[in-house]
């Protein structure tokens, strides 16, 4: 699996980057003075309990979801004022698959693939769902699909047009055994070619055994940082699990 970016658009040396970003909906605060940072060449899991704000640091960071303050880069792009080129860059797999279920997965790929513009969409279509393992029912209506089915052509959809940062959301829940060892492989590659990776998951030994670093979100907030290969996944568990660990 080669999945280098299609390009590197001029930038700092992180693929992802947060400064003091908050973000609320109506009275409950979703981020609060985020300071955050996802080299290039790098895979950041983040962890925390349903809540915590994950959900919300992805969108702000694929430019769905405006912050209330402070400041973003993404892909090597400001946001909300480059929004548009972050997007081209940034691949992104959310709780929703962003798929059309009356279409097969290959007819999805091969529509997103006419909207990024892309000149060997055809064949760049096949190769991701190949290398997803989907190859098999790319011709099923999409609806047909099992979640676990669902979610690899969105995986393959977010990295069709080879994004220079690839952002996840729980992407492993409803995958078997296989699956999740298919999204490892995606988060090395893409981090070896030289993109960044951000995502997030509730399976701490595994997260950390995919990622380079790893961020630990409580209550809006960035509770602990550091490297993957230091972290104690026994001491994150205790805290996550812990009366005031997440929510």
């Amino acid at each position: 699996m080669d999945e280098r970016p299609a390009k590197r658009a001029a930038r700092s040396g992180y693929g992802l980057e947060l400064r003091g970003v908050s973000k609320a909906y109506a009275a409950a605060r979703a981020l609060r003075s985020v300071d955050l940072a996802a080299p290039w060449g790098s895979a950041l899991a983040l962890f925390g309990r349903n809540g915590a704000g994950k959900s919300t640091l992805l969108r702000v960071a694929a430019a769905l979801v405006k912050p209330d303050a402070g400041e973003v880069l993404a892909a090597g792009f400001t946001l909300p004022p480059q929004a548009a080129n972050a997007r081209a860059a940034t691949g992104y797999v959310g709780h929703r698959n962003m798929l059309y279920p009356d279409l097969t997965p290959e007819e999805n790929l091969r529509f997103y693939a006419r909207l990024y513009g892309l000149p060997d969409g055809e064949r760049r279509a096949a190769e991701v769902l190949r290398d997803a393992g989907a190859e098999r029912w790319a011709s099923r209506r999409v609806r047909a699909l099992s979640n676990g089915m669902q979610k690899r052509v969105a995986v393959a959809r977010a990295l069709l047009h080879r994004p220079a940062l690839l952002l996840l959301d729980e992407p492993d829940a409803g995958l078997d055994a296989q699956g999740k060892a298919f999204l490892a492989s995606v988060a090395r590659a893409v981090a070896e070619g030289g993109g960044a990776v951000v995502f997030a998951t509730h399976d701490i030994e595994r997260g950390l055994a995919a990622a380079d670093r790893y961020a630990v979100l409580q209550d809006g907030r960035v509770a602990a940082q550091g490297s993957a290969a230091e972290a104690d996944a026994a001491a994150i568990s205790d805290a996550l699990a812990a009366p005031g660990g997440g929510a």
